[in-house]
């Protein structure tokens, strides 16, 4: 497998991984809001 392949995965691996903790950030931060706004 040559270079080029190998840096387009690791691109592709970096992404989703963004994404991922990018979508737990919001969830953590939706979650508090609810507990905030919520009766306790």
């Amino acid at each position: 497998m040559d270079q080029a392949q190998i840096q387009a995965r690791q691109r592709a691996r970096a992404k989703v991984m963004g994404v991922l903790l990018g979508a737990f950030a919001i969830l953590v931060f939706a979650i508090s809001i609810v507990k905030m706004t919520g009766k306790g």
